[in-house]
């Protein structure tokens, strides 16, 4: 009996004290080297900074560097200075330095190989010999979310069959309300070739709206203005007028406010009073230019003037990306490491050029320059004087510093992958990332012989 009660007791126990030795279950690893959970939150890296609401630069010097930059960069165009008359010879110029046919196969998104016939088609559509020797300049906005190509085309061509990722015919993208120079048209007319602020390629002619130069620009200033600092924003939908519905604004684009809209008067049959009115750039049957009102939700992440460009700012708009997939050239709508870049620091007046390999050599930033006779102990120790949005440049890439952890540098990036070796390993571990990220630099390796770090061309600062 006492040995029945005693056997009972135990049993009794057994299930707490089983509980009591067990493991707890570990939490899901994360596939980056070094990364903890809390990395992933902007809190974290904000409450580590000593001034993180320190204004880096102001308004006024923000505009001289900008100043700087479109007198500075050869990468910029100054659209408001360009002549009333442009040259031909510029024209097949800008032209022939992007539309020029690979020298290599080309796939296309089947895995098929795009033909030589194919590709002298899409030549001859840029129709090269048809670009006379001087033409008026002709301004137009551009009124949605539309792809930057190399030629007048929309067929996507890789490197190798099964790599569908990146389109060598992707360039970038320009948003609504970007102003361009049309200076060519395709042989078909459904292509346009435009130089922007910051890039000269095709765009398709139904994204374009022709206008007056002086009204485009003047649109571009208006006051009063919202400024969106959302990663997007997108208009209210409306059958009523589908030329400003379901339009997607970027982060950094600004757009006019119509202040003095009579609160019960409609736009487009909704009343503004939970929405901001907006005028937008919208494309005629005829394609030409007109404004026209739009409602922006009030629940979309905008401001009313530019953000102030703090440390903590800069870390909060990167996180806004956070998880975006990596978009080659801002396909996918979404963007590229010096897209994301760009953007962010668009929500701050700052302009910076759109590839890498410009933005690395812009003699209107702070530039902090390697070459190879640096060694890796200058390199690091550069990284660990690096500052949250100091850019940091690779050949092909660009990752934004957000601050430090033991010793380590963490930067969030838009990236297809990074390499790492495991200690005690072999070989190179391989993450196919894909999207916008946070790793540490410090781990990563660009092949099982060299430290990322090493390959490191400039770091480019936005401080004085």
């Amino acid at each position: 009996m006492r040995f029945a009660a005693l056997l009972f007791s135990l049993l009794l126990a057994l299930p707490a004290f089983v509980a009591a030795r067990e493991p707890a279950p570990p939490s899901p690893p994360l596939a980056v080297p070094g990364l903890a959970e809390a990395h992933l939150t902007p809190g974290h890296w904000i409450a580590a900074l000593t001034e993180p609401d320190r204004v880096v630069l102001t308004p006024a010097q923000i505009a001289t560097q900008n100043a700087r930059m479109r007198t500075g960069d050869a990468s910029i165009h100054d659209l408001a200075a360009l002549p009333a008359t442009i040259d031909g010879a510029l024209v097949r110029g800008w032209v022939e330095a992007l539309s020029e046919l690979p020298d290599r196969e080309r796939f296309d998104v089947h895995g098929k190989p795009v033909t030589r016939g194919d590709l002298q088609r899409i030549q001859a559509n840029v129709a090269l010999d048809a670009v006379p020797d001087s033409q008026p300049a002709r301004h137009g906005m551009v009124v949605r979310r539309a792809a930057l190509r190399t030629f007048p085309t929309r067929l996507r061509v890789f490197h190798s069959a099964g790599d569908t990722d990146i389109d060598r015919f992707q360039e970038s993208a320009l948003f609504p309300g970007d102003p361009v120079v049309v200076v060519h048209e395709s042989r078909d007319g459904q292509w346009y070739f435009v130089v922007s602020q910051r890039y000269a390629a095709w765009i398709e002619k139904q994204y374009v709206a022709e206008g007056d130069r002086d009204a485009i620009h003047e649109w571009g200033r208006r006051a009063p203005f919202l400024v969106v600092t959302g990663a997007t924003a997108h208009t209210a939908h409306t059958p009523e007028n589908p030329g400003v519905s379901d339009v997607q604004l970027e982060m950094g684009v600004r757009v006019p406010v119509l202040a003095d809209w009579p609160p019960m008067d409609q736009v487009n049959g909704q009343l503004p009073a939970a929405a901001h009115v907006i005028e937008l750039p919208v494309r005629g049957e005829d394609g030409t230019l007109s404004f026209e009102p739009a409602l922006l939700p009030r629940s979309a992440d905008v401001a009313s003037d530019y953000l102030p460009l703090t440390e903590a700012n800069i870390i909060r708009q990167a996180f806004k990306f956070l998880g975006e997939r990596y978009g080659w050239g801002h396909s996918y709508n979404a963007r590229d490491c010096s897209g994301f870049a760009s953007e962010i620091y668009r929500s701050f007046n700052v302009l910076i050029p759109r590839n890498t390999s410009a933005q690395s050599i812009s003699p209107a930033l702070n530039r902090l320059p390697f070459s190879a006779d640096d060694s890796h102990a200058a390199r690091v120790e550069a990284l660990r004087e690096a500052r949250p949005g100091d850019l940091v440049y690779i050949p092909g890439h660009v990752m934004m510093v957000i601050g430090h952890v033991d010793g380590d540098i963490f930067a969030i990036h838009d990236t297809s992958g990074m390499s790492w070796q495991p200690e005690g390993a072999d070989e190179l571990v391989r993450l196919h990332l894909n999207g916008v990220v946070v790793t540490p630099i410090l781990p990563m390796m660009s092949n099982a012989t060299t430290p990322t770090v090493d390959r490191i061309t400039s770091i480019q600062r936005i401080r004085p």
